[in-house]
């Protein structure tokens, strides 16, 4: 079941009107989707953040505008990150049969054996595109490592069969893998302190 998140109607767009949304704790935001158009609206960033706790971040919303209510996904935001607020975000209105094409976050579950052995898990994968029907879509995709040792790696094949959604990456791109430990590190240090070392007493003897 879809959380609920009352909006309203933006008539007025001066930037007076915008400050004015603010100070209430509101943000602007637009309301499209296929065969409709697009509505200029503002929302509660309190009950916005919340509905996303709920939900999720590809998780659908019933936004209601002026009590006519619309599944939606979020889109997109954009956050300001000095003032730490909304500025404004886009609301997909969708279909929950059809499907949609998003990034998912990629989760490691576990500790992998090799990474107690000294070696280094390495993640080039942070998220996955993905398509699914709306109301399937996931929200992270979690991946097991308590069974990789050093040399060890995980792939878009190993994965793929387990998930009841599409993931629109090769077979042979790496989500994780372990790498060996790094070695040489400290001996190359101890050789140039030691040859630092040899240097200074060659000084003293010539001297």
């Amino acid at each position: 079941m879809s959380s609920v998140l009352e909006a309203k109607k933006r008539n007025e767009f001066q930037r007076s009107a915008k400050s004015g949304l603010r100070a209430q704790g509101n943000f602007p935001a637009v309301l499209y989707g296929k065969d409709m158009e697009a509505a200029s609206i503002f929302v509660n960033e309190g009950e916005f953040i919340k509905v996303i706790k709920e939900v999720g971040r590809n998780g659908v919303i019933s936004l209601t505008v002026d009590g006519q209510a619309h599944n939606v996904i979020l889109h997109e935001y954009q956050h300001d990150p000095i003032k730490n607020y909304i500025v404004h975000a886009d609301f997909l209105a969708v279909d929950l049969s059809s499907e949609i094409t998003s990034n998912v976050r990629v989760d490691l579950e576990g500790e992998a054996p090799g990474s107690k052995e000294g070696g280094v898990v390495q993640q080039p994968l942070f998220e996955l595109s993905v398509t699914a029907k709306v109301s399937e879509f996931p929200e992270n995709i979690t991946i097991d490592i308590s069974h990789l040792n050093i040399g060890d790696s995980l792939s878009i094949s190993d994965i793929r069969t387990r998930q009841s959604f599409t993931i629109n990456h090769e077979d042979d791109e790496v989500i994780v893998s372990v790498l060996p430990p790094r070695v040489g590190e400290g001996a190359a240090e101890e050789d140039l302190t030691e040859a630092s070392a040899t240097g200074a007493d060659a000084e003293k003897s010539g001297e």
